[in-house]
């Protein structure tokens, strides 16, 4: 059996870092298949529509489908690329992201278009379900979590924040909470933060945090590197949000930081809060701003031993990545025409 796995983000010199690509590299170990970028540039910003996102690969379909069994579609959310009409083979449809409420109408449409619509969690694929969505599953990111191992950090070291979700635009420095984080570290003195880059709008970065005096005490890393070292300088990880469209349901970054016994700070719009929630394994923060991270990260020092002790914990119940992968693989040959599995 092959698949062509089909991405919507731009190429990139380390897309090993991205944790989409890091999930279909797990699936590709065992269905393999290429994958193609349907975003329309090699940076982000286009102002290319975004329905016609990979409509170039139409004439080419026909040649491609003879090597293949099925597409698989990542996108963050449902959406009704033009592209899809013209696949002649079994679609798969991953929305990253999730649900939201105002996508009913994307949703129906995509339950025509494909075979099945995968969502990152229950909550989610009750959503689909209350919409009459009858051909949806729900499936867990996965990571590797023996590359991890605890290593505690003293509380009687500067409070430090690893945030790995770096922002593919501009407006993300905002929308995913890098300048409210910058902030608490302007008027908060012990504070640190490690960012992990992933070669996008690094210098942008570098730049605000020389215009805030942070220098000696932010750091941004970029380029390959093992993730369980600079977690072990950290005592928690953050990853922020000011919508659920921006960043995965169950972000790499905390599933790691859980993997490592690290307690994590979560937006509320994050479908990962419900867990941290209800595991007591981190704080969930309403909205960004400085003063509700700022109760936030008080909040986790004030109890931090009960916070770690609570993450190695759900440590140790996060989907591994061949896990997910063979769940991948079995809704596979349940969408493939068996004449046609190779």
């Amino acid at each position: 059996m092959r698949a062509i796995y089909h991405v919507t983000m731009p190429p990139s010199r380390m897309a090993s870092c991205d944790a989409v690509i890091q999930e279909i590299e797990s699936i590709r170990a065992l269905v393999p298949g290429d994958i193609m970028h349907l975003y329309p540039a090699k940076t982000p910003g286009t102002r290319f529509p975004r329905r016609l996102w990979g409509i170039w690969l139409a004439p080419a379909l026909s040649k491609l489908e003879r090597r293949v069994d099925l597409h698989h579609v990542f996108n963050p959310d449902l959406y009704d690329f033009a592209l899809l009409r013209f696949m002649r083979r079994p679609i798969i449809y991953t929305a990253v992201t999730g649900a939201r409420p105002d996508q009913r109408q994307a949703a129906r449409v995509l339950e025509r278009r494909a075979k099945s619509i995968v969502v990152p969690s229950d909550g989610d694929l009750n959503l689909l379900r209350e919409w009459g969505i009858t051909n949806a599953i729900s499936v867990q990111s996965g990571i590797d979590a023996s590359r991890f191992n605890r290593q505690p950090m003293p509380l009687g070291t500067p409070p430090t924040l690893l945030m790995g979700s770096a922002p593919w635009s501009v407006p993300q420095f905002a929308s995913k909470g890098v300048d409210a984080l910058l902030a608490l570290a302007r008027e908060w003195s012990e504070l640190r933060l490690i960012f992990l880059f992933r070669g996008v709008l690094e210098n942008e970065m570098r730049q605000r945090v020389a215009a805030a005096g942070l220098q000696n005490r932010v750091e941004v890393l970029t380029g390959q590197m093992d993730v369980n070292q600079v977690l072990a300088r950290a005592h928690a990880a953050v990853a922020l949000a000011a919508d659920a469209s921006l960043i995965k349901a169950f972000p790499h970054s905390l599933l790691e930081s859980l993997a490592a016994g690290k307690p994590v700070l979560v937006s509320r719009s994050i479908p990962m809060a419900i867990d941290v929630e209800r595991d007591g394994s981190g704080v969930v923060i309403d909205r960004i701003s400085v003063d509700d991270l700022r109760i936030a990260v008080r909040r986790l020092f004030a109890d931090y031993p009960g916070y770690v002790k609570a993450a190695i914990q759900a440590g140790k119940h996060i989907p591994t990545a061949h896990g997910m992968a063979e769940q991948y693989v079995r809704l596979y040959q349940s969408v493939v025409v068996p004449g046609a599995l190779r």
